[in-house]
């Protein structure tokens, strides 16, 4: 974990409302796809916890929706700004954990840390079948970048207007182990289909690295942060009454 002051190489529009920042980095701090960043906007006393898509050992790549202030200044930064963030943070996914033929899920926001995770297990030499899920057609982004590394993947909108119409749990009956992020309401629909696995929870940050214990919640094992502990968690912890 360092805070590491990066300059902007690209800040693209994806889709309404999604942004693609891409920093040069001095040195990557990122060990495991599912890890995210903590990135520091002007004038604004917290900083905001963004999942990463990808990283090498000099850039790292940022995929976010604007939802308030924070986000709407980090939209309008440009190529040559410069940015701070704490990098390499949380416990990402566990590939050794992940056995061959493994459903990757995403929805929504919830789909770039996937994509991190399905380059990871290309390179391993494990197969996987991949299920997005968007609200729409129109807001449907990097659905290429799947492409490039997966002729097995399955796109669900929940108004039908591109791929199957429906939710990522109308995708498959049951399924043995699933990796997967999104909003919580899906992920709890998917624990009733999926027998084993690893989430990634999204939760309200204050320090992002686990010294204030804000983001703290309950399972199995006793309380743990989802800054620190998670965001990635083995499903079989979660004790969704608590969530």
């Amino acid at each position: 974990m360092r805070d590491l002051r990066s300059e902007i190489l690209e800040n693209k529009k994806l889709a309404e409302g999604i942004y693609r920042m891409t920093l040069e980095t001095p040195k990557s701090e990122f060990t495991r796809p599912g890890q995210f960043a903590m990135v520091e906007v002007p004038d604004k006393f917290l900083r905001r916890p963004i999942s990463v898509s990808s990283y090498d050992s000099s850039r790292y790549t940022l995929i976010y929706k604007v939802v308030g202030e924070g986000t709407d200044i980090m939209s309008r930064m440009e190529p040559g700004d410069y940015v701070k963030g704490i990098t390499g943070l949380g416990n990402g996914y566990d590939l050794d954990k992940i056995p061959d033929g493994a459903y990757l899920i995403g929805g929504g926001i919830g789909i770039p840390p996937m994509l991190g995770l399905l380059k990871a297990m290309v390179m391993t030499g494990k197969s996987c079948k991949v299920v997005l899920g968007y609200n729409s057609a129109d807001e449907m982004f990097m659905l290429e970048d799947f492409e490039h590394f997966s002729d097995d993947i399955t796109v669900m909108t929940a108004d039908g207007s591109y791929g199957q119409k429906g939710f990522v749990t109308d995708a498959f009956d049951k399924c043995e182990y699933a990796c997967a992020c999104g909003p919580l309401p899906m992920l709890r629909a998917l624990d009733h289909k999926v027998e084993r696995g690893q989430f990634s929870l999204e939760a309200r940050m204050g320090c992002g690295f686990g010294a204030c214990v804000g983001c703290s919640i309950r399972t199995v094992d006793g309380s743990q942060r989802v800054c620190k502990e998670g965001p990635v968690f083995d499903k079989e912890v979660l004790r969704w009454e608590s969530l």
